[in-house]
């Protein structure tokens, strides 16, 4: 098989300013790789994908997992090579092991490998980097941490078929920043994701048990955005009051991290204490809320529904609500008629405290499902909030007879297909 040249060899036909400029470029286009996303392990494929075959003929990404080494992916020139070493296993970590690889793991630096010697017996992972380089045909191998603040996370090895093409000395300097750029993009990412993950367990510890209003049929779910992974202030609650009424809200802390799942548990408890405690309907209630809010915590804007459901046994079931800037919450009946329920709409809270707010009020017929929910549900980048909400209508019309868990899943599966934000919904079956 006749040998590809490489796009490094050959050094001393090009003048040194070329060959600086080459360096930088790859420098530049690594860099941008590697900060092109939050998800580090795809950022590391694209590394990989740039340095071949400009740096060298493979590049194969290890990262640290545990107390073992993970194989994330294998980069060729040759593909059927790339094909022969499937990424994805879990070698045995670097402890106990005298291989080159493990001796950068456990801190040795950069290291350059021109000679291959077959493994002792009982060295696991020194037998699967012997193997690796034989399948690669490596002539030489240049073996680099991906590290941080003293911290190993992994390593990058790049590797050479042309016998008299080593790694010079600036070669050997490239590769090493690369390894440190590499190791920082993967640092950052876990420490996005620990703190996006930190985030949604908050949000969701704040959010409330329904078990306690065993007189109503509910069904509620918070789903967490997928492309950013981001965790806002959207948030639902139900909780009885003293007449033998409850309280159903539903809204939208402005916010996409930590702080706006905080703001969003700090808002939920005071609207708790004033609805409990002051008897009001739900637009005096949403009016201390808006007050409270601004005297007293450092939220600045929020989008909420505030409703009363009475539930008589001897007459039909009445809701009582008013709406602060946020979607109206849907009426589904049986017979497939749905009705956005508009009444009662004013300004979002953190505006004035001093706005006129009114409350709505229906009577919720037999066997219709009220539907609250956040804007992460209706809404698209780039189209009309209308067909949102037309979509809306058609898919919980077509479901309102179904079972009230099934109405609720159906329709977070039938409306979350394109999903980019936060989603939170809470459902009451009149019975």
């Amino acid at each position: 098989m006749k040998r590809e040249s490489p796009s490094w060899s050959g050094p001393s036909a090009r003048s040194t300013p070329e060959v600086a400029a080459a360096r930088l470029r790859l420098l530049a286009e690594a860099s941008s790789a590697l900060a092109s996303g939050l998800d580090a392990e795809e950022a590391l494929r694209r590394l990989a994908r740039v340095v071949v075959p400009h740096l060298a003929d493979a590049c194969v990404v290890d990262v640290v997992e545990g107390e073992g080494l993970r194989r994330l992916t294998v980069t060729d020139r040759d593909a059927e090579r790339a094909l022969r070493v499937l990424p994805g296993g879990l070698l045995p970590g670097p402890d106990y092991s005298s291989a080159a690889l493990a001796k950068v793991l456990r801190g040795a630096g950069p290291v350059m490998i021109t000679e291959f010697s077959i493994p002792v017996p009982g060295d696991s992972l020194y037998a699967a980097q012997w193997a690796l380089y034989r399948v690669l045909g490596a002539e030489s191998a240049l073996i680099v941490p991906m590290h941080v603040r003293r911290q190993v996370l992994g390593a990058l090895t790049f590797v050479r078929r042309a016998p008299a093409a080593p790694f010079d000395e600036q070669e050997q300097a490239l590769a090493a920043d690369l390894g440190h750029r590499a190791g920082l993009a993967l640092d950052n990412a876990r420490l996005y994701a620990l703190q996006q993950h930190t985030a949604e367990q908050l949000q969701l510890s704040l959010l409330p048990d329904l078990t306690g209003l065993a007189h109503l049929q509910l069904a509620a779910r918070y789903v967490a955005a997928r492309e950013r992974a981001e965790v806002g202030g959207d948030w639902y609650d139900a909780f009885p009051l003293p007449d033998g009424s409850a309280i159903l809200a539903i809204g939208d802390v402005v916010g996409h991290d930590l702080a706006a799942a905080v703001r969003m548990g700090q808002l939920r408890n005071i609207l708790r204490a004033l609805a409990f405690d002051s008897g009001d309907d739900p637009a005096g209630v949403m009016t201390r809320l808006d007050k409270v809010m601004q005297g007293l915590t450092s939220i600045e804007l929020v989008t909420a529904v505030v409703a009363r459901i009475e539930t008589p046994a001897d007459r039909p079931w009445r809701f009582h609500w008013t709406n602060a800037g946020h979607p109206p919450p849907l009426l589904a009946q049986p017979d497939g008629r749905t009705v956005l329920l508009e009444e009662g709409h004013a300004p979002i809270l953190g505006v004035d405290p001093a706005l006129s707010r009114e409350t709505a009020t229906i009577a919720l017929p037999s066997g219709s499902t009220l539907l609250f929910y956040t804007d992460g549900l209706i809404e698209r980048p780039g189209e009309d909030i209308g067909r949102g909400l037309t979509r809306l209508r058609q898919h919980a019309a077509a479901l309102a007879r179904e079972p009230l868990a099934v109405f609720r899943d159906d329709l977070l599966t039938r409306l979350s297909d394109d999903q980019h934000d936060d989603i939170a919904v809470l459902a009451l079956r009149v019975p």
